[in-house]
């Protein structure tokens, strides 16, 4: 009687390397890319799976359906919220006052923009510049989980340094530094329109975003001033005892 023949180890072989952790990060990278650079409707899960060199059915294995491996990418980068948060609360909690304003649009801006600097970073930044603007239902998602609470807090934070102004002021202000972050995070016409003279995501140009930022933000939400009363006029007759 013949014996048995072993289990194939090819196959065992093959399902381990289907399923390797490398592979897991590789949809998730091809589909970031992809998405920043055609949107999110513009790109098919054949393509995604191409881009990662990945068979299409591990694209769903490990992520589902297209909508939940675009919240996966979220996130993912979930740590760079925290990290401007937490750059939030420290000057919070510092017991320097002055320049306030300027300290909060640092936080709002600066780990921003070296995420944009960073080579892990930049289709990352490229994706919330492009697909945040527009209001689906995968974007919308996305806004309600991730960034709808981090805008609450700049906005309590910039409040905070202008109390005697309203909340709508203040979330008008808001989104205008929003607008100019992201316009400067996505854009790529600075070697255009400086004819040659700066080149894309220049360095230099974070200084220019904060202040400029920092002087708008300012002008909309001016420090309230509580008016010292007039003294009187020497022409005004004094009141005889």
């Amino acid at each position: 009687m013949p014996s048995p023949r072993p289990p194939r180890s090819g196959a065992r072989r093959s399902e381990a390397a289907a399923a390797r952790p490398d592979r897991q990060m590789a949809i998730l990278l091809a589909a970031e890319k992809l998405f920043a650079q055609r949107g999110y409707h513009g790109v098919t899960i054949r393509e995604i799976a191409e881009e990662a060199g990945v068979p299409l059915a591990l694209v769903g294995y490990y992520y589902g359906p297209k909508h939940e491996l675009f919240h996966a990418i979220f996130v993912h980068w979930q740590a760079t919220a925290e990290q401007r948060l937490s750059l939030l609360d420290e000057v919070i909690q510092s017991p320097k006052k002055s320049d306030r304003l300027r300290q909060v649009v640092e936080a709002f801006v600066r780990p921003v923009l070296a995420q944009r600097a960073s080579a892990e970073g930049e289709y990352y930044a490229q994706l919330v510049g492009r697909e945040l603007s527009r209001r689906t239902p995968e974007t919308q998602r996305v806004l309600e989980e991730f960034f709808d609470p981090l805008a609450h807090r700049f906005i309590d934070a910039l409040h905070a340094t202008r109390p005697g102004c309203d909340r709508t002021r203040v979330a008008w202000s808001y989104q205008f530094a929003l607008g100019a972050l992201l316009h400067h995070i996505s854009d790529h016409r600075m070697p255009t329109l400086s004819r040659g003279q700066a080149p894309s995501m220049d360095p230099a140009a974070g200084d220019l975003l904060v202040d400029f930022i920092t002087a708008g933000v300012g002008a909309l939400l001016p420090v309230s001033r509580t008016p010292r009363p007039r003294a009187p006029s020497s022409s005004t007759p004094r009141r005889q005892p």
